[in-house]
């Protein structure tokens, strides 16, 4: 069973969960701490993140999203989402994210659809090419979903 637990101090002690959602520590350097930070536990071990910021009075921006490999497919991203959702519902949700293929499917399977798009968000904001599904993301495509 999944608990759903928020963090109130040291948000950096679970920088190995964040970097699974962005793999460039300082660019969650850069957002974090302006940021709510709820963490997912199976058996007593952390295996999922979600990273939120409340953007303006009807905005929340997901800033990282993020399960540990062996509990994808098993509804725990979703259960993460419905949880930040549920929290501050009535707002609009968005999130940034790459041209996956299997990341746009699932936010779309979770009611998110296409917003608008920042060009080469990926290759001015990171020091490496980014590699996904192999693809290199370029663009940063930005879903919302109003709750």
């Amino acid at each position: 069973m999944l608990d759903i637990r928020e963090i109130l101090s040291d948000p950096r002690q679970f920088i190995n969960l964040l970097l699974i959602g962005d793999e460039q520590e300082d660019m969650i350097d850069r957002y974090i701490n302006s940021c709510r930070l709820f963490i997912g536990y199976i058996d007593g071990k952390p295996c999922a993140c979600c990273a939120i910021k409340v953007v303006d009075t009807a905005t929340v921006e997901i800033k990282n999203l993020a399960v540990v490999a062996e509990y994808r497919r098993h509804g725990v991203g979703r259960a993460m989402l419905e949880h930040v959702e549920s929290l501050l519902s009535g707002n609009t949700f968005i999130i940034g994210t790459g041209e996956t293929p299997s990341t746009l499917r699932f936010y779309q399977n979770c009611g998110y659809n296409y917003s608008h798009r920042i060009p080469d968000f990926f290759t001015d904001n990171y020091d490496h090419p980014i590699i996904e599904e192999g693809i290199q993301l370029k663009d940063m495509l930005y879903l919302s979903k109003h709750m």
